[in-house]
């Protein structure tokens, strides 16, 4: 490992997507660090670390890894495809997905007029509502009031 570099990413065989750190640094420090980005010690490999669970988004989860280390002022160094600072891959032709002409149909919705703000309907709404009918039964629990309050 270069002198000036902090940390040192890449792939690995056995365990994936793996991270070093120079012995420059605390070896403390840089053991908070990678565990704070869900890297974990490699048993049998003393400064070795290694993605928990990299089937889930392990290059993203990685690349953001060395993203949040260079932030904080680290010098790192990344396999080609791990590097955020590097395009993960050729850049892929824009396929048209019909976005644009869906916006455009509802900018012209929305700037058109709409029923909803209309003059209002000629028919009146009916003068009062009808009353229910009386129930032809009485209750059968007859609640009296309360006599002065709380009992003792």
């Amino acid at each position: 490992m270069q002198p000036d570099i902090h940390f040192t990413f890449g792939d690995h065989e056995e365990h994936s997507f793996v991270a070093s750190f120079a012995s420059s640094l605390p070896a403390h420090l840089a053991h908070w660090y990678l565990e704070r980005e869900q890297f974990e010690p490699v048993p049998g490999n003393p400064g070795l670390y290694r993605l928990t669970e990299p089937g889930r988004d392990g290059i993203r989860r990685t690349r953001q890894t060395v993203h949040d280390l260079r932030r904080h002022g680290y010098t790192v160094q990344a396999d080609i495809r791990l590097d955020p600072s590097l395009p993960a891959g050729p850049p892929r032709p824009a396929r048209p997905n019909g976005l644009q002409e869906r916006h455009s149909r509802l900018a012209h919705a929305a700037a058109g007029r709409t029923t909803q703000r209309s003059a209002p309907p000629t028919t009146a709404p009916p003068a009062a509502r009808p009353i229910p009918p009386k129930p032809t039964y009485s209750p059968s629990v007859h609640l009296t009031a309360a006599t002065g309050g709380r009992s003792r």
